[in-house]
């Protein structure tokens, strides 16, 4: 069954505002990072994905606001925003599981 254009304009309208959260809660965790006592190699590599998770919520923030704002391409631009949303999601998991692990 297709689906209508409110219900793709349902699911832009979620990822927008939890994207930009999570975006906020990743600087906070950069600033974070530079007080915490962290291994070296530890450091580089959640310093670095923390900064994957930054670039890849702010694409599926901006993805998902054209995909609001677009008439002919807003099914696309939504499904590449939430791709760009879940690959960010997977990767806040992988830095948080690393921190969790290294601080306890």
């Amino acid at each position: 069954m297709p689906e209508s254009s409110n219900e793709r304009e349902n699911v832009s309208k979620h990822i927008l505002p939890t994207a930009a959260n999570l975006l906020g809660l990743c600087f906070i965790l950069i600033s974070f990072l530079k007080l915490w006592k962290l291994d070296g190699k530890v450091y580089l590599i959640i310093d670095k994905l923390v900064g994957l998770s930054i670039v890849l919520f702010l694409v599926s923030s901006l993805l998902s606001y054209m995909s609001m704002r677009a008439r002919k391409k807003s099914a696309y631009y939504e499904k590449v925003a939430d791709i760009f949303f879940l690959i960010g999601l997977f990767s806040m998991t992988a830095f948080s599981l690393m921190i969790a692990f290294e601080v306890l």
